[in-house]
């Protein structure tokens, strides 16, 4: 169980640092993050709420209990994920930004994987 808990808490913490690392520079809506939102066809008022939404996932995460909560925020961190890939291959062509998204999917997989492991007690 041990075991467990220690690459649940590693692969969460890795996630929860990624996502709080892209949400604060969307949440301040820069023109960095403004110009690729726009090379992707996506409004500049988009940002923020992706941002906060980023925020609160990465606390709900981290939070002991509300296993529902949880939940939404797999669910939430993996819509984004998918959805910026998909919005990235249907603007051009495949781009190292892409693979870079793998950097993101996996500690998040992993973490999933292991948060019901431990909720199981294996």
């Amino acid at each position: 169980m041990k075991k467990t808990k220690t690459i649940y808490w590693v692969s969460t913490g890795i996630f929860v640092a990624l996502m709080l690392m892209a949400a604060f520079p969307e949440i301040q809506n820069g023109p960095d993050a403004a110009k690729f939102m726009a090379n992707l066809g996506y409004p500049k008022y988009l940002n923020p709420f992706l941002g906060v939404t980023k925020l609160l996932g990465s606390i709900a995460l981290l939070v002991p209990g509300f296993p529902r909560i949880k939940e939404w925020a797999y669910a939430g961190f993996a819509i984004d994920l998918v959805g910026a890939i998909y919005s990235s291959l249907v603007v051009g062509p495949v781009q190292v930004q892409m693979i870079f998204m793998l950097v993101f999917i996996i500690p998040l997989a992993v973490s999933y994987v292991y948060y019901h492991k431990k909720l199981s007690g294996k």
